[in-house]
C-alpha cells in the first residue's frame, strides 16, 4: 500500500509521458526510469493526504548524493537524543551536506551518526563492530515500520574519486553492500520533512532551511552547482517554491523536489534515471517535472 492515493488518471499521464521522452530519442528508457509523483490538496498538506502515480518506485537504486537527506534526517534525530553534540561545526557540516552537496561534509555527518572513521583496514572483532555501528542508520530508519524504507540501504560515505581502505572492504564484493534507495522511500522522507511528520516541527525546519533551492536566474548564475539547472527545478514554473536534493555521478541523475506555487497547493516528485546516457542527459528531469507540473495546475 502506497503512502498516498493511487490515482489512475495521474498514473496514465505518467505512463504516457515516459513512453513520449523514450520515443524522442532516449532507448531503453523505461528501464532507466523511476518515479514516485504525488500532489495534495490544500496550501498545508498532511502526511498521506497526497494522491500519486510512480513508475518502478520499489526498485533499488545507487541514489548518489540524495542520500544525504536521509542522513540529514538521522542527524536531527541523533541530536533531539542528545546521541551527538550540537556544535557550529555540526551546523555547518549539514547545511554544506544538503544545500552545497558536500561529500567532505557528508564524511563527517556519517562519521558522527555510527561513531566510526575511515582509515586502513582492521581485523576482527574490531571490523566485526565497525560493520555493526555503520548499519546504525539503517537500523532506525527500518524501525519505523514504513514497507517503502524495509530494503534500502543508506550506510556508505559519499565520493570524489571513491572509498579505499576499510571503507573499499565495506563496499564488498562488486560493491554489493552500496547505497541503494528507491524513489518511494525517498518521496516518503521527504514528505515527512516537508509536512513535519518525522521529527519536531523546529527540526523540520531547520532541514526545510538547508533544502530550500532558488530559482533566481541571476542566483542559479553564480552558483553553477545549483542543484536546479539539468534537475526538476529547471523545469518548474517562474515563482515557485522549491525544496529539493539532487544527485548527479557518472552513472546516474536523480532529483527529490517538492514544490509549490503562489499558495497552491503541493506538489512531490522525486526521479532516479541510471546509466552514462542518463547521467549526461540534462534535458530529461527539468522535461519531467515541466509537464507533470503543468498537469498539476490543471
Amino acid at each position: 500500500m502506497a503512502f498516498y492515493r493511487p490515482e489512475p488518471a495521474m498514473q496514465q499521464h505518467l505512463v504516457a509521458l515516459i513512453d513520449r521522452l523514450a520515443a524522442d530519442g532516449r532507448p531503453g528508457l523505461h528501464d532507466q526510469l523511476a518515479v514516485t509523483w504525488v500532489r495534495y490538496v490544500g496550501a498545508s498538506p498532511a502526511n498521506g493526504s497526497g494522491s500519486g502515480a510512480a513508475w518502478a518506485d520499489q526498485k533499488l537504486i545507487y541514489p548518489a548524493s540524495v542520500v544525504k537527506l536521509l542522513y540529514a534526517v538521522a542527524a536531527e534525530h541523533w541530536l533531539q537524543r542528545d546521541l551527538i553534540p550540537d556544535s557550529e561545526e555540526l551546523r555547518r557540516a549539514l547545511l554544506d551536506m544538503l544545500a552545497d552537496s558536500s561529500n567532505d561534509a557528508t564524511g563527517l555527518i556519517v562519521d558522527l551518526l555510527t561513531g566510526t572513521t575511515s582509515g586502513p583496514p582492521l581485523r576482527s572483532p574490531a571490523w566485526d563492530q565497525w560493520q555493526q555501528q555503520r548499519r546504525l542508520v539503517n537500523d532506525w530508519f527500518q524501525s519505523f515500520g514504513w514497507p517503502e524504507l524495509e530494503r534500502i540501504n543508506c550506510c556508505q560515505k559519499t565520493w570524489g574519486d571513491g572509498p579505499y581502505g576499510r571503507e573499499r572492504m565495506f563496499y564488498g564484493e562488486n560493491n554489493c553492500n552500496r547505497n541503494a534507495l528507491c524513489t518511494a522511500a525517498v518521496a516518503r522522507i521527504l514528505e515527512a520533512v516537508m509536512t513535519d511528520g518525522v521529527l519536531s516541527p523546529p527540526a523540520c525546519q531547520r532541514l526545510r532551511a538547508r533544502l530550500a533551492r532558488s530559482l533566481s536566474s541571476s542566483d542559479r548564475v553564480a552558483d553553477p552547482e545549483n542543484q536546479v539547472d539539468g534537475f526538476l527545478g529547471e523545469g518548474l514554473p517562474d515563482g515557485s517554491q522549491l525544496w529539493s536534493k539532487a544527485g548527479w555521478m557518472s552513472q546516474a541523475r536523480h532529483d527529490a523536489a517538492w514544490w509549490c506555487l503562489d499558495g497552491q497547493a503541493a506538489s512531490l516528485l522525486v526521479v532516479f534515471s541510471e546509466g552514462p546516457e542518463r547521467a549526461g542527459d540534462q534535458q530529461l528531469l527539468p522535461l519531467i517535472a515541466r509537464q507533470l507540473s503543468e498537469y498539476a495546475a490543471n
